[in-house]
């Protein structure tokens, strides 16, 4: 055990065909479990796909929406909202910036009790 580097703890254009204007950066990256923290521009956006795992979002700073499925919601500093796996959703600014921490559970979905 000891001090481990963060995976990508620098900001970076986010990896991903169809964002724009998004910055991210890697804080954890084991044990079926991802956490980054994403930083939106005005007019940002995260593509509309899907995910094979679920994907809380916590805004911390700012504000803009997100959808699942057909449905959009505002989302603003101090809230969070689930992506449930293998639904579509997508996260934007319009004329605000907004701060994210996206959690990300890749490990077997937790049995209903």
């Amino acid at each position: 055990m000891g001090v481990e580097k963060q995976p990508r703890p620098e900001w970076s254009t986010l990896p991903r065909e169809g964002c724009e204007n998004v910055e991210a950066r890697v804080l954890l990256a084991r044990d079926g479990l991802a956490i980054a923290n994403l930083r939106f521009g005005e007019g940002a956006t995260i593509d509309r796909h899907d995910a094979p795992f679920d994907v809380d979002v916590l805004c911390i700073a700012g504000s803009g929406f997100t959808s699942i499925g057909d449905e959009t919601f505002p989302i603003a500093q101090g809230e969070t909202i689930r992506w449930p796996r293998n639904q579509q959703h997508c996260l934007w600014t319009v004329d605000t910036t907004m701060e994210t921490i996206m959690v990300e559970r890749h490990g077997k979905p937790a049995a209903a009790s």
